[in-house]
């Protein structure tokens, strides 16, 4: 597809030769004498570059530059003008044109720079469709939020997005932390700047200090040039520190300070830089216990602490499972380009009914095996990993997965509902044959299937 080259110039002479000139070398060339008609022009129209005359009547090429960078700010400006006006074609460089020609110019000159300047406007147009995929991708009206826990933990993502406050994220392996901080990132103003990663589990401390903070050349052996950290990658954007809780002390002392004085230190070297970045940290841990156990420092977790968002697991959250296994279905079908119509009943109750250990990671990895080694056009009982439909591991799965601090009430509220939901299994979902199972009238199963998100055959 040709690129469109917007020309802007009150002698009509020059417009035609341009014109002629540019359509010649395959661009699509509109050319237009009045620059006021130009920028209604760009209103309605696509427009690659704009190459537009300095000293024009009505408007001048400083005014056409400055509302194109304020409505336009992907599309390049060119200036064109004479000689003795190389100083404003100089201020103009300074207020974002892409570049300025000299009247008069050879073509080999115009068309160089106006195929550097083509050249840019596509690499920004790209980048304008990536970032507008990830927002609608990581956006939190992607995230599916049937039960009140998810969707009280979206409302803190907008109430907390537009500041400039940390943000600590905990939750169970799996539940979606990244997720929910990416959100956080494409809510807030920050959104076209940097969202930048780390998972502070996956370095020993020695390389995650110098990857968060960047080294000097000959700092350490192998440090064979500088390098900025990921605070300096992520400026003016966010930080997102997985797994927090694994920093060791040293790491820990340098990040509070980096809280505290918005400023870092390369490794190896002396200089005070200044840096612009929001962290959200995330954790499966609980930090205020490591706090108690001398192995988080506690003037940190105050600090990261500003906002806190709880992720529940999603056996909490069974309500959000019919909805998160079609999501992965429609995805994993596209990826393999395989249609599917769905989930059968008993897939989905034995789906539903799942302790679920690995979260929702492990619910799409479920998905994505059930796409590839599936017999028919729908997701079948038979199609599901066995792990998912035995009933002893399922209920050794809900014993294992209570907390270590719960007290009986909620105790004997976990076990009951592991004791119904494996019932339910072993009566092949069918409510009156559970009832008999457990001792329950059907109405008092009713009653409990409600309580615990479950559902099954009436009979």
């Amino acid at each position: 597809m040709a690129d469109n080259i917007l020309i802007l110039d009150d002698e009509k002479n020059y417009l035609l030769i341009l014109e002629s000139l540019l359509e010649d070398e395959g661009y699509s060339v509109t050319a237009l004498s009045d620059p006021e008609t130009g920028l209604a022009y760009l209103e309605d129209s696509e427009v690659d570059v704009v190459l537009t005359d300095m000293k024009m009547p009505k408007l001048t090429g400083q005014d056409v530059l400055e509302h194109v960078k304020k409505r336009y700010p992907h599309i390049p400006v060119i200036i064109m003008t004479a000689f003795g006006s190389i100083e404003s074609a100089v201020e103009a460089m300074r207020i974002g044109a892409f570049d300025y020609i000299t009247k008069p110019f050879a073509n080999e000159e115009l068309l160089l720079t106006l195929s550097k300047a083509a050249s840019y406007a596509r690499t920004q147009q790209e980048n304008v469709r990536l970032r507008q995929q990830i927002k609608e991708r990581f956006g939190s009206g992607n995230i599916i939020a049937r039960g009140r826990g998810m969707q009280q933990v979206l409302e803190m993502v907008h109430r907390a997005a537009p500041s400039k406050s940390t943000v600590l994220i905990q939750g169970e392996s799996g539940t979606g932390k990244e997720l929910i901080a990416r959100a956080i990132h494409e809510a807030s103003p920050r959104s076209d700047k940097p969202f930048v990663s780390v998972n502070c589990m996956a370095l020993n401390p020695g390389v995650l200090e110098s990857e968060l903070f960047g080294h000097e050349k000959g700092s350490f052996t192998g440090a064979t040039s500088l390098r900025k950290g990921r605070f300096e990658q992520a400026s003016g954007g966010t930080l997102f520190l997985d797994e927090i809780g694994e920093l060791s002390q040293d790491v820990q002392v340098k990040l509070l300070r980096v809280l505290q004085e918005h400023q870092i230190e390369r490794v190896g070297g002396t200089e005070t830089i200044d840096v612009d970045v929001r962290i959200v940290a995330a954790t499966n841990k609980n930090l205020q216990d490591a706090v108690t156990k001398g192995e988080f420092r506690e003037d940190l977790f105050y600090r990261l602490n500003v906002v806190s968002l709880f992720l529940p697991p999603l056996r909490e959250r069974r309500e959000d499972i019919p909805f998160l296994a079609q999501h992965f279905l429609d995805k994993y079908s596209k990826e393999n380009q395989i249609e599917f119509t769905g989930f059968s009943a008993s897939a989905m109750d034995y789906l539903s009914a799942y302790e679920w250990p690995g979260n929702v990671r492990q619910l799409e990895n479920v998905i994505e095996r059930c796409t590839v080694l599936a017999r028919g056009d729908v997701i079948d009982a038979e199609d599901l990993p066995p792990e998912i439909k035995d009933e002893e591991s399922q209920f050794k799965s809900a014993v294992d997965l209570l907390p270590a601090r719960l007290n009986i009430a909620e105790t004997m509220d976990k076990i009951e509902g592991a004791l119904v939901r494996r019932a339910l299994v072993r009566a092949d979902f069918v409510q009156v044959k559970a009832a008999e199972m457990l001792g329950l009238s059907k109405s008092n199963l009713q009653y409990k299937l409600k309580k615990y998100g479950l559902a099954g055959k009436s009979k």
